[in-house]
């Protein structure tokens, strides 16, 4: 942040640093600028340096940055393998969902100044998100029940979402997550309830991911629900998606070993950033218009209810700009993967794109996001109007502060990965020794090797995360 020295102005009978009112009531940093020192060590993969960094900001748990306090700490816990706390931040930041109340004393406040003065309550997908690591966390530790708990909460999570938009082009289901509670149950050899999990997620796949994100069905969830359908003893299904997935070929036979379930997750989610959109001010009766004729955007606000002398503040306004958030994507640095296991191949198929997702839920609720912004500034320029009239130096101040003021919350869950792939492999009972196989886009290799102890009919759980990202070309 760069400061300049406004100098002193006096106002009624006393001095006082406009600096320090302005540091006071903004900050020019994004959110990922203010936490520099934990981003870097983060995406270094300097784990321990990062929870330091997160936990020296204890404070944060109690504050407007609790959600986010919380998640980090959780997904930085559970990559270092520390599930047991990890699930207890987790845990927090479900239970911060669910008792989520806004503070209206601080919703009024930012309409006078910004919305980061608000608590921030977390995106639809990242509470999603929570529930996901942590039913992740506890198959890892294999505790089942645990998991299923967590698959139940997710299937709450998700009627949720689905009761709060009806329309075809919102983000409303969750392919992904149906994808995850069909292995929990197929952990629990609940085959019945799987078999609907991977039926529901296909749906989801073919109806909604390939129409808004442009994403299809992993083969491998074709395989699940084959798999299920033929534990579950349901025989024309079987029959019936074997030839709509032109899988004829396929039979089901009982692992020797056990089986592992690898998820890669790649790259870095996106970061918010900073909007400016230029508004033009019409009266029309008791309407005001404001209009961005370059973005095809309108925007009508009623005046009616309001006094003469904000009528006559809003009606002297001819433009102005608004701060709004918007995402900027962290491309991802591999583009493909893949595990190899004695003499097979197995590639790992894309089954959510959290960046993608991380768009749509922004732009599910940009009309409102806009409206508000567009009211918070109408309404300071209301004000400058007023003091304007006794006071011009005070009005300059005002119009001054307000001008810097006027900014975006830029908060968001940061750490999550870009985009989540997995596969199957089936494991020979004892020692079994699976290489990691990732490629550039210059087809460069990099590859590594884990070694898995299997018993019979165990599932094995592991996440390798991938935290190199490109960067885009302007700040964030």
């Amino acid at each position: 942040m760069t400061l300049i020295n406004m100098g002193m102005v006096k106002f009624s009978g006393s001095r006082f640093t406009i600096l320090s009112v302005i540091f006071f009531l903004s900050s020019c940093a994004t959110y990922y600028q203010s936490n520099y020192n934990f981003n870097q060590e983060f995406e270094q993969g300097n784990l321990n340096n990062a929870l330091t960094n997160l936990q020296a900001r204890a404070s944060e748990a109690n504050g407007k940055k609790e959600f986010l306090f919380h998640v980090n700490n959780g997904l930085v816990l559970s990559m270092m393998g520390r599930y047991e706390e990890s699930n207890e931040y987790f845990e927090k930041a479900f239970l911060f969902g669910e008792d989520y109340r806004k503070n209206y004393l601080y919703e009024v406040a930012s309409y006078l100044t910004n919305p980061t003065v608000t608590m921030y309550k977390g995106e639809d997908h990242e509470h999603l998100m929570v529930l996901y690591y942590k039913a992740l966390n506890f198959l890892k530790m294999g505790k089942t029940e645990e998991a299923l708990v967590e698959c139940r909460r997710l299937n709450i999570r998700l009627q949720q979402l689905s009761d709060r938009y009806e329309s075809d082009t919102k983000y409303q289901r969750d392919a992904f997550v149906h994808t995850l509670m069909g292995i929990i149950y197929e952990v629990d050899k609940d085959y019945n309830n799987a078999f609907i999990a991977y039926r529901n997620a296909l749906e989801i796949y073919e109806d909604d991911y390939d129409k808004l994100f442009r994403l299809a069905a992993p083969d491998q969830l074709k395989k699940d629900l084959l798999r299920t359908a033929s534990l579950s003893g349901m025989t024309d299904e079987f029959a019936r998606y074997k030839q709509e997935f032109g899988m004829t070929d396929f039979e089901f036979h009982t692992p020797e070993g056990g089986e592992l379930v690898f998820f890669w997750h790649n790259g870095l989610s996106p970061v918010k950033a900073e909007w400016g959109i230029t508004f033009m001010v019409a009266r029309r009766d008791n309407w005001i218009y404001f209009t961005n004729a370059e973005l095809g955007l309108t925007f009508p606000f009623r005046i009616d209810n309001y006094n003469d002398n904000d009528k006559k503040g809003l009606s002297s306004l001819e433009f102005f700009r608004v701060a709004f958030p918007r995402y900027i994507e962290r491309p991802t640095y591999f583009t493909n993967a893949s595990l190899s296991f004695q003499d097979e191949t197995i590639s790992l198929q894309l089954m959510e794109d959290v960046s993608k997702i991380a768009f749509k839920s922004l732009e599910q609720r940009m009309n409102l996001e806009l409206s508000k912004a567009l009211i918070r500034v109408a309404l300071k320029k209301a004000m400058e109007y007023q003091v304007k009239k006794e006071d011009r130096t005070l009005a300059s101040v005002l119009g001054m502060i307000n001008a810097i003021t006027e900014k975006a919350d830029t908060r968001n869950w940061q750490t999550l990965p870009h985009s989540i792939y997995y596969a199957r492999v089936s494991l020979a009972e004892g020692k079994n020794i699976v290489n990691l196989h990732l490629q550039n886009q210059s087809r460069e290799a990099t590859e590594h090797q884990f070694t898995y102890e299997a018993k019979k009919g165990q599932i094995l759980f592991h996440t390798f995360s991938s935290l190199e990202s490109g960067y885009p070309q302007y700040g964030y």
